[in-house]
């Protein structure tokens, strides 16, 4: 999704002399924008494709009552508002493992029982909210807003906030028409601003270099290359001193690479033998990271996002729910089998 101002003009509905296309087009042409508000506002891949399916169900039974005072655009955000905070009256909020407590040595590194997917903020492949052919400066603005740590530190923020900061400053929207969509004050909204500003300013996310700098290919390729070899010589190298792994649904997190070293030789160590195929996903690189379940097949296993600085991996964050696959449009069986056999 590229930041872009509230579209101004009236919209009609089909049966009207004006309408130019089908009511269900005009609805489908919105599904990447309001996923990517909807994501934003629920922190789930998941959440906000029900949030928006509700969005665009609601919209479609009541466009009889859509009388053109505002854009087709702000009718269907105050649509999909409504859903998001009414799906966010429980008290949880999703969170990184790295917020949830310290982190743990490998040596003493128990993972325990798995957590509910709830707990925790979930990852989205860049292409469900972000126009990937439009403006690079804009695609890269865009990916910066939905990277995991971003995330994370919009749920800090009440509903008001949160939709404030993520309209004006992400969608680009003015406080105006913002007000007018959650039917409250400019004044609120200015206000809700500088408060989301003071509490996101905490939660201030590390830098990364764009996906298309040829540094960070560079790198994704190395760590690539590394995983499936699984040459921890390599893989430690690419490694910086203050890198993080975690491994949704579990709350246990590591830092260091002397800690990443010894859990993927130690409990880690089912991943070896294991293939990878690239995602672009939370406006990083990232892999589907597939298990070998006997020669020359393979499962699904865990997404993987990788973030780096451009020079070394940052993050390795582990989101360990196979059931992602299907979802995300990924293989559901990596099977050579045969050319094994052959071989």
């Amino acid at each position: 999704m590229q930041p872009v101002s509230a579209t101004r003009s009236r919209e009609t509905l089909p049966g009207t002399e004006q309408d130019t296309e089908p009511f269900e087009r005009l609805l489908e042409a919105s599904r990447r924008e309001l996923t990517g508000y909807c994501y934003r506002m629920l922190g789930a891949a998941s959440e906000a494709e029900d949030a928006v399916q509700e969005t665009m169900i609601k919209a479609w039974s009541r466009r009889e009552s859509f009388a053109g005072e505002s854009s087709l655009r702000t009718w269907l955000f105050r649509i999909a508002h409504n859903v998001c905070v009414d799906m966010l009256r429980s008290p949880q909020r999703r969170a990184r493992p790295m917020d949830l407590g310290p982190s743990t040595r490998t040596a003493d590194a128990v993972l325990g029982a798995p957590l509910t997917e709830g707990v925790f903020v979930q990852p989205i492949p860049d292409e469900r909210v972000i126009d990937p052919s439009g403006d690079p400066a804009a695609v890269a603005e865009a990916r910066d807003t939905i990277r995991l740590a971003f995330i994370a530190a919009l749920q800090h923020l009440p509903p008001l906030q949160r939709s404030a900061l993520i309209l004006c400053e992400v969608l680009r929207w003015s406080a105006a028409e913002v007000a007018a969509l959650l039917d409250v004050t400019t004044a609120s909204i200015n206000s809700a601003l500088q408060r989301a500003r003071r509490t996101m300013a905490h939660h201030e996310p590390t830098a990364h270099m764009p996906l298309e700098d040829p540094a960070h290919k560079d790198l994704l390729a190395k760590y690539l290359r590394a995983f499936e070899a699984y040459d921890m010589d390599v893989l430690v190298s690419l490694l910086r001193d203050d890198v993080v792994l975690s491994m949704p649904p579990f709350d246990l997190w590591l830092r260091g690479p002397a800690d990443v070293r010894a859990w993927f030789v130690g409990e880690g160590s089912v991943c070896e033998g294991g293939r990878l195929i690239p995602l672009a996903i939370n406006g990083s690189g990232g892999f589907a990271n597939y298990h070998l379940v006997e020669p020359g097949l393979w499962e699904p296993f865990a997404i993987q996002v990788i973030e780096t600085d451009g020079e070394r991996i940052v993050g390795h964050h582990n989101f360990l729910y196979p059931e992602m696959f299907e979802a995300f449009g990924l293989p559901l069986v990596i099977d050579e089998r045969e050319t094994v056999v052959k071989d």
